[in-house]
């Protein structure tokens, strides 16, 4: 097990996102997992334009979600990313929402690829693809 942090950003929760109940949506769970997945993946390509040149780019294919404890309006949360690379055309991200406090709110699980844009098709080892393409998998994943 590593000692690293998983990457982490924060998230400041706005009144356009509450449901009726007064909490945040729940679309919007989703909504923040996917604002730091692709924060997570700009930071680990350091400025690289390779994946973009060769007109691959990151696509979701399953995402679900444990709903813990609600948030509300004005709080701060942390969203967590942690890549875990195997073996196919396919990637897993445990993502977790924190609150302030350190409450965990929610707990995704998503399904990840490298889709070749013109082909419209899944490349093959997307954790080689990061690598030739200069990807900082660290950033990534605790388990690199």
């Amino acid at each position: 097990m590593s000692d690293r942090e998983p990457f982490r950003m924060q998230i400041k929760v706005r009144l356009y996102e509450l449901d009726a109940l007064g909490h945040l949506n729940h679309a919007v769970y989703h909504s923040y997992a996917e604002v730091a997945r692709v924060e997570a993946l700009e930071r680990a390509a350091g400025g690289s334009t390779v994946l973009h040149d060769e007109h691959v780019s990151p696509v979701l294919l399953a995402s679900s979600i444990s709903y813990r404890r609600e948030i509300r309006l004005g709080e701060t949360v942390d969203v967590t990313c942690d890549a875990k690379f195997g073996t196919g055309k396919t990637f897993q991200m445990e993502q977790h929402i924190y609150k302030a406090d350190g409450t965990l709110s929610a707990e995704l699980a998503v399904t990840l690829g490298l889709m070749d844009l013109e082909r419209r098709k899944l490349v093959d080892d997307p954790r080689g693809r990061f690598e030739r393409a200069g990807y900082d998998l660290k950033l990534l994943s605790t388990s690199e």
